[in-house]
């Protein structure tokens, strides 16, 4: 009898665990600071945009999300530690197109990106930008690559870092257009705009919102976007596409955590950038930086992820690019 009292009273406790079918431990998510591990430096794009959804959802949820930059390796350093992170929502990661890049650009990675993750939330879309040093006599994409065929051993762009879409971005122009082009990477995009602004390399194909804040300011000269068409705000700058056809190198952010994440804790995650990509201010501050809302359902960005991957194999095959 006392073996069936004790039974009750444990599963009464187990019950009292549940709250409207959802554990309460993810009942009441985030109840502590929610670490937001992102592969590139302040200040660029990935940054700028982490930092405005970190703010929008430490106000939405009352506790701080803490963006936190772990450069290196092409955003790499940052995937294997939020990887190996427990998986109970107080880890998380920015997700952008070298996640995708790397699964077959890297030879030695240690963990499986599509494997390992689970995917959270689609936060925006947006393509690159190429611009250039106001020292480079180029006006136009054509221009740019007669400049470059005629004296190669004076052209090298920068990139963000190995595998990033800023670099395979220019290693798709230099395969498409025949190029020479020496590639220099930066652990993150904001640290290569001074060596471009005083022309020590020439050109960066960066990820829009950083490429057109300062080409907005005039310290570099824009000249095309990745996007197969003009971007929808900025019809002004035409599609590298127009001059190569073909070129394409659209990219996206989101977030993913480690395996493991509670579903329950995945789906307030989701339905909180929803919202947040419903708001007004969000909105505007994602537009004027290049980029275009897209909120997806985990599942629907699980696809994107995928599909990126193998869409980027196929140009890492095409660029012949490799990191040992």
């Amino acid at each position: 009898m006392n073996g069936l009292r004790a039974a009750a009273i444990g599963l009464i406790g187990l019950l009292g665990l549940v709250i409207g079918g959802t554990p309460a431990f993810a009942a009441d998510y985030p109840n502590r600071p929610v670490h937001w591990l992102i592969g590139f430096s302040a200040g660029g794009p990935v940054d700028v945009v982490a930092r405005i959804m970190a703010n929008w959802l430490s106000e939405r949820f009352g506790q701080q999300f803490v963006v936190e930059n772990r450069t290196g390796s092409g955003g790499n350093i940052a995937a294997a530690a939020a990887i190996n992170s427990p998986p109970d929502g107080y880890t998380i990661l920015f997700v952008a197109p070298n996640n995708a890049i790397s699964t077959s650009l890297y030879k030695h990675l240690s963990y499986d990106f599509l494997r390992d993750t689970v995917p959270v939330a689609s936060i925006m879309q947006l393509p690159n930008m190429l611009v250039v040093s106001n020292a480079m006599p180029v006006k136009s994409v054509q221009e740019f690559i007669d400049y470059c065929k005629a004296d190669p051993s004076r052209v090298s762009f920068a990139s963000s870092g190995f595998g990033t879409s800023v670099h395979m971005s220019g290693e798709l122009f230099k395969a498409m257009t025949g190029c020479s082009m020496l590639h220099v990477p930066y652990r993150g995009s904001a640290i290569a705009y001074p060596d471009i602004i005083s022309n020590k390399v020439q050109l960066i194909f960066d990820n829009m919102p950083a490429a057109l804040a300062q080409s907005r300011s005039g310290t570099v000269r824009a000249l095309g976007v990745t996007s197969p068409k003009r971007w929808p705000g900025f019809p002004d700058i035409p599609a590298i596409a127009e001059t190569v056809p073909g070129f394409e190198s659209v990219g996206f952010y989101g977030i993913s955590a480690p395996k493991g994440t509670p579903p329950e804790i995945v789906d307030t995650l989701n339905k909180a950038v929803g919202e947040a990509l419903k708001d007004p201010k969000i909105i505007e501050q994602l537009t004027t930086l290049g980029g275009i809302p897209k909120p997806m359902t985990p599942a629907e960005f699980g696809t994107l992820v995928a599909n990126e991957t193998e869409k980027w194999r196929k140009v890492v095959g095409f660029a012949g690019a490799s990191v040992d």
